[in-house]
């Protein structure tokens, strides 16, 4: 009954560039490589408790209410002018979606010579 068609899929798009996951992260390293090193006065790691983001109003918002918890958290703690979440912080928060976040997190943070504090996921 219906014919079966064949569909090049080569033809029918634009030429366009394919990057693979791994040449993508070999861009990224080379990027870093070029950047100043910045000197680092303080460095802490800390686990922070998010179980208040499970009891405080709709379960709709717990994920959103998790990453005020994690700010107010390392502003008490380090004192920052500027705070800066690296994304694989954010990724392991939102990692179960808006409903779920995680109990707890653990995290390094740094804080440079211009009072800048950069989150980021402690190892192990």
């Amino acid at each position: 009954m219906a014919e079966e068609m064949e569909i090049d899929i080569e033809e029918d798009l634009p030429d366009m560039e394919i990057t693979t996951p791994d040449e993508v992260e070999e861009e990224e390293v080379v990027a870093d490589e070029f950047l100043p090193e910045e000197e680092i006065i303080d460095e802490r790691i800390y686990t922070v408790p998010l179980r208040k983001a499970y009891w405080t109003g709709t379960r709709l918002r717990r994920t959103n209410r998790a990453v005020k918890i994690l700010r107010k958290f390392v502003e008490r703690h380090m004192k920052p002018e500027e705070l800066e979440i690296q994304p694989e912080v954010n990724r392991r928060l939102w990692s179960r979606g808006i409903e779920k976040p995680p109990r707890r997190i653990r995290i390094r943070v740094t804080k440079n010579s211009d009072n800048l504090v950069r989150v980021y996921l402690a190892e192990g």
